[in-house]
């Protein structure tokens, strides 16, 4: 019952993702694309080598051409360049054992364990497993001499050129939605994990809530790695694009240095849920500071959150309803609240004082990295 039930799961998802990709915009339609034209390029390097050029066996073609058709125009290009060097060294390779040793077995024997070798050699990346799958093809096949050794590295030129061409030519990819979308997430995550922990301060937490908010603070690293490898994406994905200025590529590309700006956030949010650990728990190295200066802790993180919402990416906002101002009403509602927990920083019991010093000092620092500037407009 549990495998038919995760099999339904999995049709279900599979499904969704399949209206998706036809209703909106987003990754899976992005998939779909790049798949018809992986398809497209198999289709036409095969009519191409086999039916115009009229070879016998036109593997080598579509083989390259669906391969070569990648996420981006630039990793097309570089990928063809490792492919067919690892193509032409197992072809190589493999002739020259097949002519030494005059035997396809002892020829297998020789080669593979030299081109499984070279294929792990991290210059050439993805593709370096093409070098023993070449060599077996050829002495499966029998083309072993140095004419047909050429025929079939014409051929993965051909079905190369064909799979980098399509791939540049038909609506190449650009990526700058997932940029967006994770920023975005990272936005939303951080909001929800400031509203969790004002909640929190305000009704009392205690060491399993800390470590929870702490743990949550850790995991937004991965949304921050993601972000990071969005932009990597984007970047890549204009480079050798011929239609990156003909497409309609939506909104800008935000600033790096908000990516600068959201890594100092989740540092002094982990600093800050780190802090309020140590303060509970069974031996708490740090006192827990006094209740009443918890409320405008509370009042701070609250306005904090509604300062690190995603704007919403509209062209013209409703009269007296802007995003960044009431984003900026929230950040002068969080300094008045922060002015309130900074005066408790006074009080006379030093223990006390000093992890609210602490917490002062991290809320502190997160609403300067959450004051308007050129990052976050």
């Amino acid at each position: 019952m549990q495998y038919w039930r995760r099999m339904s799961s999995e049709t279900s998802a599979t499904w969704r993702s399949a209206l998706r990709s036809l209703r909106e915009p987003g990754r899976e339609r992005d998939v779909l694309v790049q798949s018809m034209k992986a398809a497209g390029a198999a289709v036409l390097a095969w009519m191409i080598t086999g039916w115009w050029w009229g070879g016998s066996v036109t593997l080598m073609a579509p083989w390259a051409a669906v391969a070569l058709v990648q996420v981006t125009v630039y990793r097309s290009v570089v990928s063809a360049a490792q492919q067919f060097t690892v193509i032409a060294l197992g072809a190589v390779v493999a002739s020259m054992a097949a002519a030494f040793t005059g035997s396809t077995t002892m020829a297998m024997v020789i080669v593979l364990p030299v081109t499984v070798l070279l294929g792990t050699w991290t210059r050439f990346g993805t593709q370096g497993i093409y070098a023993s799958t070449t060599a077996v093809l050829v002495l499966a096949y029998g083309s072993t001499s140095f004419a047909d050794v050429g025929h079939r590295l014409l051929e993965t030129l051909i079905g190369a050129l064909i799979g980098i061409s399509v791939n540049a030519l038909v609506l190449p990819p650009v990526y700058v939605r997932d940029v967006h979308t994770h920023l975005d997430r990272l936005a939303q995550e951080t909001a929800s994990l400031l509203r969790a922990i004002g909640a929190g301060v305000d009704r009392g937490y205690g060491r399993v809530d800390a470590e929870r908010w702490h743990d949550c603070a850790r995991r937004l690293h991965g949304s921050l790695t993601a972000l990071r490898d969005a932009r990597g994406w984007t970047k890549e994905s204009y480079r050798f694009n011929p239609g990156y200025r003909l497409r309609r590529r939506g909104p800008a590309l935000p600033p790096s240095e908000l990516d600068a700006a959201w890594e100092s956030v989740v540092h002094h949010l982990m600093s800050l849920t780190r802090l309020l650990a140590d303060t509970v728990g069974d031996a708490p190295s740090l006192r827990l500071p006094p209740a009443d200066a918890l409320e405008p802790l509370g009042e701070v993180l609250r306005h904090a959150a509604d300062a690190s919402a995603p704007l919403p990416r509209q062209s013209i906002p409703a009269e007296g309803d802007d995003p960044r101002s009431q984003r900026a009403d929230s950040l002068s509602e969080a300094w008045q609240a922060h002015a309130k927990l900074k005066a408790w920083v006074r009080i006379e019991d030093q223990e006390e004082a000093t992890s609210l010093g602490g917490v002062v000092a991290q809320t502190q620092q997160l609403l300067y990295t959450l004051a308007p500037s050129g990052a976050w407009d």
